[in-house]
């Protein structure tokens, strides 16, 4: 008997809160998979950072945005990332943010085991 597994995000097996922020994460066939969701005003500098004894992020990310706009800030350049782009973000120190009036939201399907931790 094949055996299907099915999940969803209004049950996680974890639930990293922050200031404006919350990271869910779900488990399934081996994988760690992180659901963002981040309100206007959130920065990764002001509401992990702290938390985590960092000033800059390293982790590297594999994700997809869902909603929302938010941008990936290394030292010498900004990129912002919109609804329906997958990204890549390499385990360089970085800074991200919410940009405008929408909630942001976003998949990581790489890197969510050790983000905000």
């Amino acid at each position: 008997m094949l055996d299907i597994v099915l999940r969803r995000f209004e049950q996680p097996d974890e639930i990293r809160e922050m200031v404006k922020g919350r990271f869910e994460l779900v488990r399934l066939g081996g994988l760690t998979i992180g659901r963002a969701t981040y309100q206007p005003g959130w920065r990764w500098s002001e509401h992990v950072g702290p938390t985590v004894g960092a000033t800059r992020c390293s982790i590297e990310h594999v994700g997809l945005v869902l909603a929302g706009s938010a941008t990936v800030a290394f030292e010498d350049r900004v990129i912002e990332m919109k609804p329906g782009e997958l990204f890549y973000v390499p385990p360089v120190p970085h800074d991200s943010w919410v940009v405008g009036s929408e909630p942001y939201v976003s998949l990581h399907f790489l890197g969510a085991e050790r983000y905000a931790r």
